[in-house]
Order: structure tokens, then C-alpha cells, then sequence
């Protein structure tokens, strides 16, 4: 029985031993000190069996961005994420390394589908958490969010690097006519 216990308490040490990276240094994105600028958060949409849950989230599409990610946030709210833009289709990975809150990760397909959810992924964790699929995008939101909102797998994620952004037109299906302007009116009055 000390044995066992031995091997648990030094796993724990073992692991957290295995957690700590040497801190990165100023210039990298994973330093606290460097600024990577996001720009304006966009919209983004997933649609559930429920209706749709929209999101305020920062588009991660450098390399710069998508190292940094939610890195040195203390909170998330319900309505913020983060959309990580692969933009080319390949497997993918993501890992906790300096992010002090739980996320949900959420994997997504080309056309915009959701592949797969890693939920509660924990506070500075290393463990690469990876797609399984090949996947363009990631979308990360508050731990536990996922479950609470009712989003699961095959549920759809509307956001222009999906290329499946409906678009704004009349509820009726109908499209907006287009109102002549003097000189087309001027040319059919030409023509007649």
C-alpha cells in the first residue's frame, strides 16, 4: 500500500514537473509581455437543435495569434471566444500552456461542422488535445459552455472562413430589388 501511494504522490510531482516550460522570451507570444493584436472582434454563430448561440470572438488567423490564443485571460464571458482560422484544412492541436481558465474546445470542419468537442480543458495543461479530424477552425469558449448552451458535435458554426454566412436578405426568400438610378432610366427610356 506505501508503494502504491509512493507512485501516486510521485506521478503528481512527475507531472507537474513535466507542466513547467522555460518562460518564453520577450518577442514570442507566449511571453505576457508581448502585444499581439486580435483587431475587432467578429461575429460568429452555432446553430443548435436549440436556435443559435452567437459569439463576439476574436479571430486567431497568424501564427502570432494562434500561438497566443487565450493565453494570460482571466476570464472569458459567455458571449466572447476565440475562432482559430487554420486556413488550410490539416489536423490540429491545442494545449493550455499559460491559459488560467477552462475552455472548451471545439473543432470544425470545412464546411463548417462541428468535428468534435474537448470540454473543461484544464488551466495550464500541456496535453496536446488534438482534432482527430482534419479540421479549418477551432473555436474556443468559456469550460463548460458547450454543455450548458446545448452544443454538440454536427452542430453548425456560420462564419465567413466557412464560406457559410447566410446571407442578409428578406425573410420572404425574395431578393432586395434593385432601384433603377436616372441614368438606367435614362437608357430604357433610350431603348424604347
Amino acid at each position: 500500500m506505501k508503494h502504491a501511494l509512493f507512485l501516486a504522490v510521485l506521478g503528481l510531482f512527475s507531472s507537474a514537473a513535466l507542466a513547467q516550460l522555460p518562460p518564453a522570451p520577450i518577442g514570442d507570444p507566449a511571453h505576457p509581455d508581448t502585444v499581439i493584436d486580435f483587431g475587432d472582434p467578429e461575429p460568429v454563430i452555432v446553430e443548435t437543435d436549440d436556435g443559435e448561440i452567437r459569439f463576439s470572438a476574436l479571430i486567431a488567423d497568424t501564427d502570432e495569434r494562434r500561438q497566443r490564443g487565450l493565453m494570460f485571460r482571466d476570464s472569458l464571458a459567455d458571449d466572447e471566444a476565440m475562432l482559430f482560422d487554420y486556413e488550410v484544412v490539416r489536423p490540429a492541436s491545442i494545449w493550455m500552456r499559460n491559459t488560467a481558465i477552462s475552455l472548451d474546445i471545439i473543432f470544425i470542419a470545412e464546411d463548417g461542422h462541428i468535428a468534435k468537442i474537448v470540454a473543461n480543458a484544464q488551466p495550464y495543461s500541456l496535453r496536446s488535445m488534438a482534432s482527430d479530424f482534419p479540421v479549418l477552425g477551432v473555436l474556443e469558449v468559456r469550460g463548460g459552455l458547450t454543455r450548458d448552451a446545448g452544443i454538440e458535435p454536427g452542430d453548425m458554426v456560420r462564419h465567413a472562413i466557412f464560406e457559410n454566412v447566410q446571407d442578409a436578405s428578406p425573410a420572404d426568400g425574395t431578393a432586395d430589388e434593385e432601384i433603377p438610378t436616372e441614368d438606367a432610366a435614362d437608357d430604357t427610356a433610350d431603348e424604347g
